[in-house]
């Protein structure tokens, strides 16, 4: 039986009823209807399509009838079927059209706002737009299956990076920095050689991360820059030592090699009379200096150049503060006085993301080695929002061969992204998360399921609760097939479609060939299933959140840990590392609820507002303390190992208050938390550089300077400018309290 290929690639018997009722059409706005000619137009067509040994078009089809009727007497029937075709296709291409025109007028929209951190109103922002809008009707006609496409379409779930899907490009990764550091790397024409000194190694940690995120959409980390940078302090401080002895004239006097430092700390030379000592002190105050002057440019080029389509700078992110060498130190040092002094005229940082690594034994008690640096940390976080703090202490983040003599224990500590993507666990081998990332995630809207269950059963919560985990186990199946679809997709391209994550960063791919398939490679990467709105989820269910009822909180635990659970028979079904994900959702936070509040009205704490709460949070708008925050969110993190994060909101300017910080540290350490962040508002004047935490500030109270540039969390990273947020993440600013300590 011959079909025929519509538009979207589907394939449907043919019909000859279909053509001959569109010739009749143009025959009824042509007043001149003929029956007669319609069906024998249609029998022809019919007669030949039963000849073909093969599928036809919907166009070549159409283009049969518009020869025909153009070779019959009545050509005015053709010309109005020939009119109504165009019509057809102009009707179909409307939606792109709109969308386009929102872009080239630069209207500020969920479409041209969906990422904050691309300015959509630059020739490359809008190209990008343009591109991404037009690539994901591409992937729900062509590369979805029809269950999947169907889940997208009624908003039961949202397939992150769809634009980039098909790229068969990877979502993130954790650099290997040290590999290409040692080795070099060729990026296009050019070639990089191994570093000698500190600022080699900074600039060639900017080139890795930039270059890379041409090859990927997601973002970029390094999981242990101190331990990887450490070694060419030292090798800066040789060659200042060396400058300075040769100048002294005392070669016989030092062996540069058996010199040891214990600290890498400026000091004046002038009350130094012996000259060892005093080439010695040299050498480490220029070697400081230049160390200094390495971290403000690593600062200052991933703020400045970009290297992301649309004018974006790359999303990255730095792990470190648990390398005890006094190199170590002095790359955590010296960092973090570089992020404290700001960028360009003392502006916030916006990238890195900077992530303490917080460690008893290391760095959090006050006996450890770099609790003077975890403080440090803290009055920086306190001005410039960065560091976000990872406990290694907690016992998901706890590796069973760390040791902390072990020079290369890095190896064994977790590292995760500004996005909140953690990527440790690996089923095909030692977890670790060093050259590895994540391959690609989907959210579901468990909210939408849980309206579906209480629209079914609005006077029995039993049955309501039982109807919503039949539900979210149909759509978890349905995410995990297309999880693992996209990632059979993925595995079909070649190492040089991505020449430089597949030439060594990305563990194993230094044994492929240009020319080998990837995926013996990438399957040590993760699949994160995620989801968004566990608040209005349980408020649908039981009438209350997690957040102010116990036994809410008991069904968000349950609701979870059987997401965990399936994510564990996929791992087996499938022979992949899934990983439950709370999602740090920007765009799809307004997405999901704007048509569930056409579908189901508005709902008080479900669908009232513009936005779903981002993943398992206490919602916004909930007025509570700090500890009681933590200790309703702290059991989530166990279950989201795909990526979790803790947010406090601080009142007031933090600056002045690193204690503050701290005990937002401790809050972690005490409930068993895996990552967090502290948020708080900064209002610099781009004209004469005040700054405060002033909430709402259009004017510059010193100079009267409109030019106010407000810093603000949007997820895990920051934004330079809240206009550029979406209408969906404006409305959550707006509803967000403060906690108290």
């Amino acid at each position: 039986m011959i079909k025929v290929i519509k538009r979207d690639g589907r394939k449907v018997v043919f019909e000859k009823e279909r053509i001959a009722n569109a010739i009749l059409k143009a025959m009824e706005k042509s007043q001149n209807l003929n029956n007669g000619l319609a069906n024998k137009i249609a029998e022809d067509i019919e007669t030949y399509v039963n000849k073909q040994c093969r599928s036809l078009s919907v166009e070549e089809i159409q283009d049969m009838v518009e020869k025909k009727l153009m070779n019959s007497s009545n050509k005015a029937v053709a010309k109005e079927y020939i009119t109504y075709r165009e019509k057809r296709n102009i009707a179909r291409g409307q939606k792109t059209y709109e969308t386009f025109m929102t872009i080239v007028n630069a209207e500020k929209n969920d479409i041209t706002r969906e990422n904050a951190n691309m300015n959509a109103d630059t020739p490359a922002g809008m190209m990008m737009k343009f591109a991404s809008e037009s690539t994901k009707p591409f992937v729900d006609d062509m590369l979805l299956s029809p269950e999947i496409k169907d889940a997208v379409k009624n908003n039961y779930i949202h397939i992150h990076d769809k634009d980039y899907y098909p790229t068969k490009s990877l979502t993130c990764l954790q650099h290997p920095l040290d590999r290409i550091l040692q080795n070099g790397f060729r990026a296009g024409h050019g070639a990089s050689r191994p570093a000698k000194r500190i600022e080699t190694a900074s600039i060639i940690g900017c080139i890795s991360m930039e270059t890379v995120q041409n090859e990927m959409h997601g973002g970029q980390a390094i999981p242990a820059f101190d331990f990887y940078l450490a070694p060419y302090v030292k090798k800066t401080f040789k060659e200042e030592l060396n400058k300075v002895i040769k100048i002294m004239n005392i070669e016989n006097l030092i062996d540069i090699n058996k010199v040891k430092v214990e600290d890498y700390i400026i000091k004046s030379i002038e009350s130094i009379e012996n000259p060892v000592d005093k080439a010695i002190q040299f050498a480490i105050n220029e070697a400081v200096k230049r160390v200094h002057q390495a971290m403000e440019a690593f600062i200052h080029n991933m703020n400045t150049i970009h290297s992301r389509g649309g004018n974006q700078v790359v999303f990255s992110s730095l792990n470190y503060g648990t390398d005890t060498s006094a190199e170590g130190r002095c790359i955590i040092r010296e960092l973090l006085l570089s992020t404290y002094e700001g960028v360009g005229n003392g502006e916030t940082p916006i990238f890195p993301i900077q992530i303490w690594k917080k460690k008893k034994g290391v760095n959090f008690l006050p006996q450890d080695r770099n609790y003077d640096l975890y403080k440090l940390a803290c009055k920086v976080t306190a001005k410039r929002f960065f560091p976000n703090f990872l406990n290694l202490d907690a016992t998901f983040n706890q590796h069973e061969k760390w040791d902390e003599k072990d020079p290369n224990r890095y190896i064994y500590e977790v590292a995760t992204m500004g996005c909140r993507t953690r990527v440790f666990e690996d089923i095909f081998g030692e977890k670790t998360s060093i050259g590895r990332g994540n391959l690609s995630f989907t959210s579901i809207n468990i909210v939408k399921l849980a309206l579906e269950a209480k629209e079914r059963y609005p006077h029995n919560e039993n049955e309501r609760i039982r109807d919503f985990f039949s539900r979210l186990e149909k759509y978890l199946d349905i995410v995990a097939k297309q999880l693992y679809e996209r990632f059979n997709f993925q595995s079909t391209a070649l190492a040089k479609q991505f020449p430089l994550l597949m030439s060594g960063l990305w563990n194993g791919s230094e044994q492929l060939n240009p020319n080998d398939k990837i995926k013996e490679v990438i399957k040590t990467g993760t699949l994160g299933i995620g989801f968004i709105g566990l608040a209005e989820c349980l408020v649908a269910l039981t009438g209350c959140h997690h957040g102010e009822n116990k036994e809410s909180q008991k069904l968000g635990i349950e609701v979870i840990t059987y997401m965990r659970d399936k994510a564990e028979q996929y791992k087996e079904k499938y022979k992949l590392n899934y990983s439950i994900l709370g999602t740090p959702a920007e765009g799809l936070s307004g997405r999901f609820v704007k048509q569930d509040k056409k579908d189901f009205g508005i709902i008080t704490n479900v669908t009232e507002r513009d936005y779903y709460t981002n993943s398992s949070h206490v919602p916004v708008w909930y007025k509570c303390t700090a500890e009681h925050k933590a200790i309703i969110e702290a059991p989530y993190h166990e279950l989201e190992r795909g990526g979790h994060i803790f947010y406090v909101e601080l009142d007031g300017d933090a600056t002045h208050n690193p204690q503050a910080i701290m005990g937002i540290v401790d809050l972690m350490d005490k409930y068993n938390i895996g990552y967090g962040s502290i948020n708080h508002l900064r209002n610099r004047c781009l004209d004469c550089g005040y700054e405060s935490a002033e909430k709402n500030l259009k004017i510059c109270p010193n100079c009267r300077s409109k030019k106010v540039d407000t810093i603000e969390r949007i997820t895990g990273y920051l934004v330079g400018t809240v206009d550029s947020w979406n209408d969906g993440k404006k409305a959550e600013l707006e509803d967000r309290i403060t906690h108290s300590i």
